[in-house]
């Protein structure tokens, strides 16, 4: 299916490892322009080759910018000053007993994972109204409906994203601009990888072992009963991208594995 991407122009914030690498990835395989991002330069020219390894005549480039500052939004906004297509991928996790999480860490997970949206939502989405055409997603978590006692201020961060997003589509009515969230499971990102393998050093075990409890005991609702690929997640978002998915807007769509027990 041809997804009609051919030279959009596409943000992904978050871009250089995980679930918004393989946006950034499929999204060039459509042939889209795609703009990389990460904190450091390194990760963002090792993202470029990666994509460019995959689809030799990739249209990418990358910026290096701390999208959880207001100063890395002004870097990056600077350097790309117009997108037909933004990503709001970027997103810190880290378990921890609610009584232990700090204001610091309240203000560091909405810095991170609603503000940096926020901030260039604000910013790229006048021009796309103005040009009558764009798309902006946010990629949020099933977390964000089953907030997770093992960590609840990313919980709350994910829900305000599709708030958000929500809010952002009401701004759009009889236009050809979009604004929907998808919610992604459990997922098998770099982060999450390592994270398991800490946990594995320390308990002399294994991942396997591990994704196997995990899902018995802390997502035990979940159909797929196993960590999803970030590759499996990336078709969702970039064909809710397409001008083929013109009549979604305003969606909080889910690619969770089944974890949400609801039929709407």
């Amino acid at each position: 299916m041809d997804l009609e991407l051919t030279n959009k122009t596409a943000l992904v914030t978050g871009s250089t490892g995980g679930i918004g690498f393989a946006i950034a990835s499929l999204f060039a395989q459509e042939r889209a322009a795609v703009v990389v991002n990460g904190r450091s330069q390194k990760r963002v020219d090792e993202a470029i080759e990666r994509i460019r390894g995959e689809q030799k005549d990739a249209q990418v480039m990358g910026v290096a910018a701390d999208l959880g500052a207001r100063k890395g939004v002004d870097l990056l906004i600077s350097s790309v000053p117009q997108v037909d297509i933004l990503v709001n991928n970027l997103g810190v996790f880290e378990p921890k007993p609610f009584t232990e999480i700090p204001d610091e860490d309240w203000l560091r997970f909405f810095e991170v994972n609603v503000l940096s949206g926020v901030r260039l939502s604000r910013f790229y989405l006048p021009g796309m109204l103005k040009r009558n055409w764009g798309r902006i997603v946010f990629i949020s978590s099933e977390s964000a409906l089953n907030i997770p006692v093992e960590m609840i201020h990313y919980g709350v961060t994910k829900t305000a994203q599709i708030a958000l997003a929500r809010g952002l589509a009401e701004m759009t009515v009889g236009t050809s601009v979009t604004v929907n969230s998808v919610l992604a499971g459990p997922t098998r990102s770099e982060g999450v990888e390592g994270f398991l393998q800490e946990i594995a050093k320390a308990q002399g075990s294994d991942t396997a072992t591990l994704e196997k409890e995990f899902f018995l005991s802390v997502r035990p609702s979940s159909l797929l009963k196993r960590f999803a690929a970030p590759k499996e997640v990336a078709p969702m978002v970039v064909y809710v991208c397409s001008p083929l998915a013109s009549a979604t807007n305003g969606a909080a769509l889910r690619v969770e594995g089944g974890v949400i027990r609801s039929i709407v």
